[in-house]
């Protein structure tokens, strides 16, 4: 099968936003000054959520066998260390340390994103093939599962970040 089509489809739903504004469009020009505050009624700030996007995809990446040449047999990837939900999944605190720790979490996105999508352009990585070490997982139900996740959140994002503009 030519899946050449739906491997480009996949990359732009994961980086260009299409029918969702992207994350560094809906971070762009915020300051960290404000990335930890939480307004009236909204149970996060935009550190929480960019923080728990990048925590989240990076788990779905080792999972995924990206960091890794994809292992083979039942073991899931060697740097893939399962995480406790809902703990491991967002940031201790809803503030970042400094501007410094802000920039680095929107780097890392930046990264991960660009090595997923490097790894799933390969046609040598099955996108319909499950995972041996998964209960049925895919690389591409897994690349559909960053960019929901993502565009919900970059969602709040830009929803929490209008609450603050007005107050």
């Amino acid at each position: 099968m030519n899946d050449t089509e739906l491997r480009k489809h996949l990359v732009a739903l994961l980086t260009a936003g299409h029918a969702h504004i992207s994350l560094n469009d809906a971070v762009k020009g915020f300051p960290a000054a404000k990335a930890g505050i939480r307004p009236p009624g909204a149970p996060h700030s935009v550190w929480e959520l960019v923080e728990h996007i990048r925590i989240a995809m990076d788990d779905i990446i080792r999972f995924s066998g990206v960091m890794d040449e994809r292992p083979t047999g039942k073991k899931a990837p060697k740097s893939y260390v399962e995480l406790k939900w809902p703990d491991d999944y967002w940031p201790k605190s809803p503030a970042p340390k400094d501007a410094v720790a802000w920039k680095a979490s929107l780097a890392a996105i930046d990264k991960g994103l660009a090595a997923f999508t490097s790894y799933i352009q390969d046609p040598k990585h099955d996108l319909f093939e499950p995972f041996p070490w998964g209960t049925g997982q895919t690389l591409l139900r897994e690349a559909l599962l960053i960019a929901d996740h993502g565009a919900y959140h970059v969602g709040q994002v830009r929803l929490v970040r209008r609450l603050l503009d007005r107050s």
